[in-house]
């Protein structure tokens, strides 16, 4: 009889697909063509930073994988459920219960904490982790009690990132997260956003225009009007502090 090779690599699978999808914008007679048959995958566990100039089509294509935005045509696959099929309420959960998003704004509540802030989302999440862990992954345990306005740039995004994780997403979508941040503080938050997806395993993709920061990432998708130009991987993941600004 012979052996079973049971060294077989088993691929790793695809939290979310998008398979052919397009998305045209209507600018009264023009139509103007953001995503042009997009085919590509994140997987479990990964980082993936998508890379590109303004208006390469990044931010409407982690939209529409986020359920922000719908195609205008292609498929979306969450873990085999096909979103491009969900109605409102529907995508309204899928968001609820699976993505965590961190903005280049960060979109605090003045009027409440740092812990505040955070527990906004603890409270309606299905299986939260504690809004004062989620501070403490993210290096704002001695912080928890300041308002936004005692609170740096780069604290006030690391809190963000706090309030974006503490559901316990599957997906975590950052749209260009350090853009409006000098390089030491951008540091940090890529520390924090590391953190989260080594720590929770937390499938993360990262929108960009800085190079730079492709260096950390698992694999880099690259745009450019409207389409994937090329994907590659990385062979060793660098450190944030390793990145040369």
């Amino acid at each position: 009889m012979s052996e079973v090779n049971t060294n077989k690599t088993i691929p790793p699978a695809p939290t979310i697909e998008a398979r052919n999808v397009t998305k045209t914008y209507h600018a009264g007679s023009l139509d103007v063509e953001a995503l042009s048959g997009i085919n590509m995958s994140l997987f479990e566990g990964e980082m993936v930073v998508f890379l590109g100039p303004s208006g390469s089509g990044k931010s409407t294509l982690l939209n529409i994988l986020g359920g922000l935005d719908r195609p205008t045509s292609g498929q979306v696959i969450f873990r085999g459920q096909e979103l491009t099929s969900f109605d409102d309420h529907a995508l309204t959960l899928y968001r609820r219960d699976n993505v965590g998003f961190v903005f280049q704004f960060y979109n605090l509540v003045a009027s409440l904490t740092a812990i505040e802030n955070v527990a906004l989302v603890t409270e309606i999440a299905q299986n939260p982790m504690p809004a004062s862990e989620a501070l403490s992954m993210v290096g704002l345990s001695e912080r928890m009690d300041h308002f936004p306005s005692e609170l740096s740039g780069g604290e006030q995004q690391r809190v963000a990132i706090a309030r974006a994780i503490a559901k316990r997403p599957e997906i975590l979508m950052c749209d260009e997260p350090t853009g409006a941040l000098d390089s030491k503080t951008g540091i940090r938050v890529l520390e924090a956003i590391e953190n989260t997806n080594l720590n929770l395993g937390t499938t993360t993709a990262i929108i960009t225009h800085n190079a730079i920061v492709a260096d950390m990432a698992d694999r880099v998708i690259i745009l450019a009007d409207g389409k994937i130009s090329e994907i590659r991987e990385n062979t060793k993941r660098k450190k944030p502090k390793e990145l040369s600004w």
